[in-house]
């Protein structure tokens, strides 16, 4: 059975490195994977989304909506704009981050607050995180994507040295012991 994962969020987040890493552990584990390329305007702070389809035998990395089983999303308001892409019974693993939109920026709109209750209020699974907390907390804000990952790491069958091992080969080695740190506090949260 395919799995499908969208990972969204704006651009400067990590979710390209993201979809890498996670293509990398599922095609460690046998898997067909297909990772989409990135789409949007990730150079201008823009929504960027990407696209992990895995399973026996995949034939296209596009999600459409109602097919994601999982959603991960680097922000509240991604997390809300992409959440028709949710199939029933998946789950949105999210960021509690705010990043204000062009429209905020300027004033001629205002933050919705209640993003997330009114998702769960649809009955929609939502596993919060400060992702922004703990990566700092390891050592850099740039970790906010490790720790999403965790948190999916968590719900998946996959060892968590597997996790590990795909973060040493993947990430550039300057960075590698920021990221293992921000990949186990995520994890043991």
């Amino acid at each position: 059975m395919t799995k499908s994962v969208m990972i969204v969020g704006v651009g400067g987040q990590g979710t390209l490195l993201a979809s890498k890493l996670l293509g990398a552990v599922l095609t460690e584990e046998g898997y067909d994977v297909k990772v989409s390329e990135v789409h949007g305007m990730s150079q201008r702070g823009g929504s960027v989304v990407t696209y992990v389809r895995f399973g026996e035998k995949v034939y296209s990395p596009i999600i459409t909506e109602g097919e994601a089983d999982y959603l991960l999303a680097f922000e509240k308001l991604e997390a809300a704009r992409f959440a028709s892409y949710l199939k029933i019974g998946g789950e949105i693993i999210v960021n509690t981050q705010e990043i204000d939109p062009m429209p905020v920026i300027i004033g001629s709109a205002t933050y919705p607050t209640e993003i997330l209750n009114e998702l769960k209020a649809k009955g929609v699974k939502i596993d919060e995180t400060d992702a922004l907390k703990v990566a700092e907390s390891a050592g850099s804000a740039k970790a906010v994507n490790i720790v999403l990952l965790s948190r999916f790491a968590k719900k998946f069958p996959i060892p968590y040295e597997k996790w590990i091992a795909a973060i040493e080969k993947t990430v550039a080695p300057k960075f590698v012991e920021m990221n293992k740190k921000a990949f186990e506090l995520g994890y043991n949260l």
